[in-house]
């Protein structure tokens, strides 16, 4: 009988062809797994998924309203002490009110407005006026009188009030 001398066939490696296709899914999956995941942190909804859990949200959309203001036609003039001199406050103001009913009430209001931000002004030292901090302090316990006044008359109240010119002499 005669052998078969001849060579065998070198036989295919099953592990290498298992080996590739495994690292192919497993680098699909982690492609896969960082897309969905950006999505997510960054609150994209993804298709298939209900990101609601079962309740319906709405989502409120933010309506820009302008401001609007009141110019008082006349300054604010009064005296304020300095070191036992008298020296003079004068100060132009605008109020800002994101609603036109508050400066329409305060326009209404205005002659006591007007008497109690003299007060104020009056009130404060010289020497604080001449600062930045203290005309910021003062604009704003300004507003705070402005805000009383109107909620006094059950006015809404007004944003801000802003210096259109601001003298102390």
């Amino acid at each position: 009988m005669a052998e078969n001398n001849a060579p065998e066939a070198a036989p295919v490696k099953k592990g290498k062809l298992k080996l590739i296709l495994m690292l192919v899914v497993v680098i699909v999956l982690a492609i896969v797994l960082s897309v969905a995941g950006t999505l997510w942190f960054l609150g994209a909804s993804l298709p298939g998924l209900d990101n609601s859990e079962g309740a319906t949200e709405e989502v409120a959309e933010e309506v820009f309203v302008a401001s609007t203001y009141l110019e008082m036609d006349k300054a604010l003039v009064t005296t304020v002490q300095a070191d036992g001199r008298q020296r003079y406050a004068q100060a132009f103001l605008a109020l800002e009110a994101k609603s036109p009913e508050a400066l329409a009430a305060a326009e209404l209001h205005m002659p006591l407005i007007r008497s109690r931000l003299v007060l104020l002004l009056g009130s404060r030292s010289f020497q604080a006026l001449r600062t930045p901090e203290g005309r910021r302090e003062l604009a704003q316990r300004m507003l705070e009188t402005v805000n009383e006044v109107l909620a006094q008359e059950n006015a809404p109240a007004i944003e801000r009030v802003l210096f259109r010119n601001f003298v102390v002499q």
